[in-house]
Parts: structure tokens; sequence; C-alpha cells
């Protein structure tokens, strides 16, 4: 069987260099594991800070070791009584065609409630992430203004989605006229900005939200969190939830100075980790689930097809070559 093995740390952007494919014999399970197949693997771009040996919230990535992120597999053989041959499971797991895991660290999910890749997405971390941000930090009021970054993402499009069934106005910040197309016809935003052809960023934040904003809800920083927060109202909340712009710089570089703006509009302006409130994931499910049941939320998956390919869908990231979740189907 095959692994994927991270060889390098890169600098800058990722390549396919910094990976090898690595065969290994396919694994027996022991008393009290799971013989796991790989159906779909999750990329995701926090995964480019793990590539890093430094500390943050989650333990890096090992050089010459497998490389890992949320996966659903069936359960091939089980040794272990919680668990039988045909389930279908996910947890955090290595990118490997099989493997053997206890039966403590992956959790069933129902492929008859709904597809299994879904469990990678608006039933996984993304959607937990998107609403627990708003619960947590967002506190979104009826009729206030909601702005996303990376609004045609997998945790952008769910927030947008949470947003107008929290009954806000909605506008989405996205890289190119068919992604800000689709935000507004398939989940609902009421305008949209595309970054990459937009002369003025600030100014078109503020004439599409002439209101100014309430709450910003930030999966990118870099320049459009500046002009974000030159834009917003008095008690307005940010939630710093990713940073793609800038995961590949070497050098942070430098910004605007916020403090004058965060004091003189008393803004609070937070780091998001949804690990952190792993407690409160199962009723942000439920309440996902049951949107989802009465049509109010719906979601985008750019699903990549084989192992092989799973480096090129986790760089492909960083080219916004995916709308909705990337998920690669083994």
């Amino acid at each position: 069987m095959k692994t994927i093995h991270l060889i390098n740390r890169p600098e800058g952007t990722p390549s396919l260099n910094d990976f090898k494919f690595v065969e290994e014999e396919k694994p027996t399970p022991k008393e009290g594991e799971l013989l796991l197949k790989t159906l779909y693997v999750s990329v995701d771009p926090y995964i480019r800070g793990r590539m890093r040996d430094t500390a943050s919230y989650i333990a890096p990535l090992e050089l010459n070791a497998p490389m890992e992120s949320q996966l659903v597999a069936e359960v091939i053989e089980s040794k272990n009584s919680n668990f039988f041959k045909g389930d279908f499971v996910t947890g955090m797991l290595k990118w490997k065609e099989f493997q053997t895991v206890p039966g403590t660290g992956v959790n069933k999910v129902d492929k008859n409630k709904a597809p299994l890749s879904a469990y990678l997405g608006v039933l996984g971390l993304t959607g937990v992430t998107a609403y627990l941000g708003l619960e947590k930090i967002g506190d979104l009021k009826e009729g206030e203004t909601l702005l996303v970054s990376g609004a045609d993402g997998a945790v952008g499009s769910i927030v947008g989605q949470i947003g107008k069934i929290k009954g806000c106005k909605v506008i989405g910040i996205a890289g190119s006229d068919e992604k800000i197309n689709r935000i507004k016809t398939k989940f609902g935003f009421d305008g949209g900005i595309n970054y990459k052809t937009t002369q003025n960023i600030s100014n078109d934040i503020a004439n599409s939200c002439p209101d100014g904003i309430d709450v910003y809800f930030d999966n990118v920083g870099g320049e459009i969190l500046d002009a974000a927060l030159a834009n917003m109202n008095k008690f307005g909340r940010v939630i710093n939830c990713g940073a793609i712009s800038i995961y590949n710089e070497s050098e942070i570089p430098m910004g605007p100075r916020v403090e004058g703006t965060l004091i003189k509009k008393s803004i609070r302006m937070q780091g998001f980790t949804v690990r952190d409130y792993v407690k409160d994931f199962g009723p942000a499910i439920k309440q996902i689930a049951d949107w989802m049941q009465e049509g109010k939320i719906t979601y985008s998956e750019t699903i990549v097809e084989g192992f092989d390919n799973i480096p090129q869908a986790f760089l492909d990231l960083f080219e916004g070559k995916n709308h909705g979740k990337m998920v690669v189907k083994v």
C-alpha cells in the first residue's frame, strides 16, 4: 500500500517536491484495533502551518513521516467490539491507503443521513468552524451587516448562509466573477467583491456595506483584513479564523497599525481555533444538520479523484482552484 510522507519543510509556497510516496506493507489490526481503508481525504489551508517546525495550537508534522488530516474511512476488519466491518468513521488520520487505529480515535458516521464526503465539510470541522466562530465571537444580531472573506470557500460559504438565517445583510469577498456569482445565487449572499479585479478594496467594501460592518469573518488576513477594519462600525467584532494570504510568506508583511482603530471604535478582534470548543461540536453539527433538512443550508465540494493526487489538491488550495470544500476521493 502507499502512504505520503512530508520530506521537506518548505520555505514559501510548498511544492510536490516536499512530499514522497512510500510503499508499506498493509497492516494487520491487533486486539482493540480497527483496519481502515481510506475513502475521502480533507485537504485544508491550516496544514501549511503544520509543515513548519514551530509551536502552534496543533503539533507540527514530523519529517519523513506520514502527512495527516481529517479522513473518512471504511472499517475493513474490526477487533474492537464497538465497531463492525462495514462501518464508516472519521478522524484525524494518516495519508495512507490502509491503516490500523484504536477504536478511541475515530467516530462513526452514517452514509444514509448525508454523503460521506459531507462529514469532512459541512457536517465536519468546516461547518463547526463556521457555526462556532459566529456563535462564540461574532454574536450576530438581526439586521447587522456581516462581511466574509474567502466567501466561496469551505468555511466562508457556510458562514454566509448562517448570517442570512440570522437575518443579517451578508457581503462576500472572493477571487473570481464566477465565485461571486455562485455566492449570490447558490448561497444567498446579498453582494460580493472580486478582490482580484478591484481597484480599491476598501472603497468597494464601503460601497457594498454603506451602513458599515458589524461582524467580519476573516479567512484570509493581509490587505483585505486591513480594508475591512477601516470599514468597521463601533462595537464591531472581527473573527480571525484564517490567514491564507500570508501562510506561504517567509516573513510576515507589515500592514497598518490597528490599535488606533480598535480603540476608537471599541472593536473586538479575536483569534478563533475550533479545537478550543470540542465540547460544543455535537450541538453545532446537530443544528447544521437541522438547517440542511429544512433547506436553509447547502454546500459545495471540489472532489479530486485518486490517492496520488492528494498533494496536488492541497497545493491547489493556494491557487484558489477549489469552490467550497476540497476533498480527495481515494
